[in-house]
């Protein structure tokens, strides 16, 4: 008894050692972009279209998965895979697509940030950018990996326990939230807010990402039992990291439907008026919480999608992500720079999150394709590429996604 415990124990221990890689990637789908998202899906329909959190986060876990295999097998993240095993006119536009998706998830970031500044300390939104475009950068720039890490973890606590103290407050109607969790529909005209909620979750970015950072725990690759136990702890890590995301990513949606939804198929559009409506339904202390919440999300996010662009654009010339290569930071800077211009040009706020993440979703299949290719091969992968079970609910998984973008396409979005 006592050796199982002290097992235990050790198992337990070795397992929080590891604990990071995971949240990292993590606070990718809990950004303000996700907010907006689930603020409309929560406000327009209720309950309804919590399935698709559900759905998103089980093909989220088995996307990440694979992708930290690729990392944790061959030492190079996906987009430097791609740059050794994929033609260069093949795999010059699937990285400047991911990149493009990289700059479309910093903008979102950076603006769900400077939202939350204005709400917080009424600084206008064109400002509140550069304000947090000026943090971010100095994390990037000057800060090593683990203080990131860290930092990210810290944020990613404070943002769970945010939305706990808004859910304990709401009056939620837990059986139709079930019911919504576990039935999949699909109300008149909510199909852009289904794969805006589906950008949100599976984002292109963050599976260059995991890939990458997976490889900061240092180990010897020629070492097959290493590679073993690092690929057991990864899943872990992976699971427990998405399993905190979707209930986030849920109490979101659950907040809006309490609070927003007016059962006639209109959603909140305006992140302020979400934030202000709180008040006098939850008390002064919600809509404070909601925007610091929303800051730490802006913040956060932002820094780990510029993390992402480095990542992939090092890629491209075949090196890894480095912060002190030349590189990397041409990278971060391409990712960021063009998100401000961006946000300095849209006219709505809140339409500008919404439909960054409805492109995260049509370049999804791009980046899902490419890692199957890339997973499955021996040449690759050797013994560790993709189980034809596996392969086979990959395939499933991208086939789901490229049906939902092609309804989008003939909706006419």
């Amino acid at each position: 008894m006592t050796q199982f415990i002290r097992s235990s124990k050790k198992e337990a221990m070795n397992f929080l050692r590891y604990i990071g890689p995971g949240l990292l990637v993590t606070v990718g789908f809990i950004d303000p972009g996700n907010w907006a998202s689930n603020i409309a899906a929560g406000s327009g329909y209720g309950y309804t279209l919590l399935w698709m959190v559900t759905l998103s986060t089980i093909m989220l876990v088995i996307l990440q998965h694979n992708a930290a295999h690729l990392g944790i097998v061959t030492g190079k993240c996906l987009s430097e895979a791609t740059s050794l095993y994929i033609n260069k006119r093949l795999k010059n536009t699937i990285l400047l697509t991911a990149v493009a998706a990289s700059i479309a998830t910093a903008m979102a970031e950076l603006l769900g940030g400077a939202m939350a500044l204005e709400m917080l300390f009424h600084i206008p939104v064109k400002i509140g950018t550069f304000i947090i475009l000026g943090i971010v950068l100095m994390c990037q720039f000057t800060n090593a990996y683990s203080r990131i890490e860290k930092l990210i973890i810290l944020f990613v606590s404070l943002i769970g326990f945010s939305f706990l103290f808004e859910i304990c407050i709401s009056d939620i109607e837990w059986k139709q939230a079930l019911i919504g969790w576990a039935k999949p529909e699909v109300p008149k005209g909510s199909l852009p807010v289904v794969m805006s909620v589906l950008g949100a979750v599976v984002m292109p970015h963050n599976l260059f990402l995991h890939s990458e950072i997976i490889q900061s725990r240092k180990w010897n690759l020629k070492d097959k039992n290493v590679i073993e136990q690092q690929l057991k702890y990864e899943f872990k890590d992976t699971l427990f990291s998405m399993i905190i995301g979707w209930a986030i990513n849920s109490a979101m949606i659950l907040m809006a439907a309490a609070t927003l939804y007016q059962g006639n198929g209109h959603s909140i559009d305006d992140i302020h008026l979400a934030g202000s409506m709180l008040t006098p339904l939850l008390g002064n202390a919600a809509s404070i919480i909601f925007a610091l919440a929303l800051l730490l999300a802006g913040i956060s996010s932002s820094i780990t999608a510029g993390m992402a662009g480095g990542t992939i654009f090092s890629g491209i010339f075949n090196h890894s992500y480095d912060i002190h290569h030349k590189d990397t930071k041409r990278g971060v800077l391409i990712t960021m720079v063009p998100a401000v211009l961006i946000i300095l040009l849209i006219k709505s706020p809140f339409d500008g999150l919404i439909y960054s993440q409805m492109f995260l979703a049509i370049q999804l299949p791009i980046t899902i394709f490419t890692q199957i290719y890339l997973t499955s091969s021996k040449k690759v992968m050797g013994k560790y590429a993709n189980s034809k079970r596996l392969k086979i609910i990959l395939f499933t998984i991208a086939l789901i996604v490229t049906f939902l973008n092609i309804c989008l396409f003939a909706t006419g979005f």
